[in-house]
């Protein structure tokens, strides 16, 4: 007798390849010559849970390269972290841009 593939196996694997990863994606800092430093570090710190070493070593990052990237994250997180860096730059007379990208 030959090997078949019992029908709960082969739904098994149908709903697998049904099913997909949601998309993800990053949330970038764009540097500007007005936001401090400091404001940065913090928003990394408050915002995106980063520590204090890492907070720094992105800012930076953004300071040199003219932007970073913060963090992957589902659509629903990274567009919430970003919203939030725009309230909280905007509160404090910040022009800080944050947006986010599609990861492909």
């Amino acid at each position: 007798m030959g090997k078949t593939e019992s029908p709960d196996r082969a739904i098994d694997q149908a709903i697998r390849e049904l099913v997909q990863e949601p998309k993800r994606y990053r949330v970038v800092l764009h540097n500007d010559n007005y936001t401090t430093m400091d404001f940065v570090v913090e928003v990394l710190r408050c915002i995106f849970h980063k520590s204090p070493v890492e907070s720094h070593a992105i800012m930076m990052n953004v300071h040199k390269k003219g932007q970073g990237i913060v963090g992957i994250y589902s659509y629903d997180i990274a567009a919430t972290k970003a919203e939030q860096t725009r309230i909280l730059a905007k509160q404090e007379g910040h022009p800080l841009k944050c947006t986010i990208e599609e990861v492909s």
